[in-house]
């Protein structure tokens, strides 16, 4: 249609306007790294610039002090764009380097790239408002700023506060090192702290009346190690011990502690091989006779794909095209490949499905769409948005191939000209597929129903229970 203020070119016009001040805040955000749920100057950073653009905010979402909705537009339909913006402990770096070079020992650093993720969310948000408030358009748009991600719950206690039940589709994105609308499911996750009391003692005097409990943590995790044969080949388990009672060996250790978490493509069936774990638990008490608390600090759903909205999405980013690097985002891409990874992180960065492209530096194409759905082996509180409303998801280039999530070599390429080119496309990706559900309200009719024979009519169900609250999810847990 000509001159429709919904169509590819013209969304693509109005992030192309306003693109340089969304990188610019993505660079700030870079250069304050804070961690899950203290996210307070990042969350004030993209609140402020919603504002100036006319957004409503709503701050305090789901008792998180850094979880916010920031609305434009009125009545249907109800666009939900998901922000994230919280860092990484201990991955503090200089930028634009080969080598590691922290900034500041033990800071945090945005290992994960949310600083792009966040800003590019509010980046389609805006454009998608523009569109809307100079056309006159009916329709709503909605940025939620999602905090601490990373900590493993916080779209979950959004979700568990209503905040996304009104969406009629919602739609998110992740920096990456290829291109490519992401069709897998992500497995469901529990995360628990457990805390073992026993009794002190000295260890040579008077063995026998102390209870240790550092005995009760290695027994549950021998036991645990025992049941890995007898569990779904599907399912996850892996654990942390957090605290081993002190470091005097002559001290029968009176308290000790250790995280769990468990993941399987169901909740359901995470939450069956989690009573599992609990027995086990319980099983090492008696054994050293000692007690247990049991303490939920983590979950989220198995994200749900939907495929009538990744089919709209696919055809934008085949229509968008690759993010147009050049001789210089190449160059460091080369450089850093050569002197900061290895064969085996360029490796597990492609394969198995995309070997062919571990001789590329940046990817400069689209992957294919899937012939058959899979599960990734992570977990991601998206998927508790996606049990609630069609949801669909991209990644886009914005590091070198090979480069692993969560390290230094992926923070020092988060303010470089080449992640801000990925973090635009994926802006792009995202409002024109939103404009498409608003021009064209069929295809929220065929995600809903899609939707709805994935459920097969379960409503959501919160994995995480009504008595925890968000501050006890600090420690990460899935």
């Amino acid at each position: 249609m000509e001159n429709d203020p919904l169509s590819l070119d013209e969304i693509v016009r109005r992030v192309n306007a306003k693109a340089a001040d969304y990188c610019a805040l993505s660079d700030r955000i870079w250069a304050m790294p804070e961690l899950a749920f203290e996210e307070h100057r990042s969350a004030a950073e993209h609140i402020a610039m919603l504002e100036r653009e006319g957004f409503r905010i709503t701050s305090n979402i789901g008792g998180i002090a850094t979880a916010f909705v920031a609305e434009y537009g009125k009545g249907g339909p109800i666009i939900g764009i998901l922000g994230e913006y919280d860092a990484l402990a201990d991955l503090a770096q200089v930028s634009g380097v080969t080598e590691h070079m922290p900034t500041a020992k033990g800071a945090p650093g945005h290992g994960c790239g949310h600083n792009l993720l966040g800003s590019g969310s509010a980046l389609a948000a805006v454009a998608l408002k523009d569109a809307l408030a100079n056309e006159g358009i009916a329709g709503t748009v909605r940025y939620y700023g999602c905090p601490a991600e990373e900590a493993g719950g916080g779209k979950t206690f959004m979700a568990r506060a209503g905040v996304f039940d009104d969406l009629d589709a919602a739609f998110c994105w992740h920096p990456a090192v290829l291109n490519e609308v992401l069709t897998k499911s992500a497995n469901a996750a529990i995360g628990a702290r457990f805390r073992f009391k026993g009794r002190a003692s000295h260890a040579a005097a008077s063995p026998h009346l102390g209870r240790s409990a550092l005995d009760a943590v290695e027994l549950m995790n021998i036991g645990v190690n025992y049941m890995r044969e007898h569990m779904p080949s599907d399912a996850r388990v892996h654990y942390a011990i957090t605290n081993t009672g002190g470091d005097a060996p002559n001290v029968v250790q009176a308290f000790a502690e250790s995280i769990y978490s468990v993941r399987s493509p169901h909740l359901p069936n995470a939450e069956r091989l989690f009573a599992r774990v609990k027995k086990i638990a319980e099983a090492a008490t008696m054994m050293t006779d000692t007690s247990m608390t049991v303490q939920i600090i983590g979950g989220c759903s198995n994200v749900l794909p939907n495929k009538a909205l990744q089919d709209v999405m696919y055809e934008n980013m085949r229509r968008l095209g690759p993010p147009a690097f050049d001789e210089a985002d190449l160059a460091f891409a080369e450089e850093i490949r050569e002197a900061a990874l290895t064969e085996d992180d360029v490796l597990a960065s492609v394969a198995p499905d995309n070997i062919s492209l571990k001789d590329v530096f940046l990817h400069d194409g689209l992957l294919a769409m899937p012939a058959h759905e899979g599960c990734d082996m992570g977990s991601t509180d998206v998927g508790d948005v996606s049990w609630i409303v069609p949801t669909a998801q991209c990644q886009t280039a914005c590091f070198a191939i090979g480069t692993p999530f969560h390290t230094w070599q992926l923070v020092t390429q988060g303010n470089l000209p080449a992640a801000h080119k990925g973090m635009v496309l994926a802006a792009k990706a995202m409002a024109t597929t939103a404009a498409d559900c608003l021009r064209n309200p069929e295809i929220i009719t065929r995600a809903k129903a899609e939707l709805k024979q994935r459920t097969g009519g379960l409503a959501y169900r919160c994995p995480i229970p009504m008595e925890v609250a968000p501050e006890d999810l600090r420690t990460k847990a899935v």
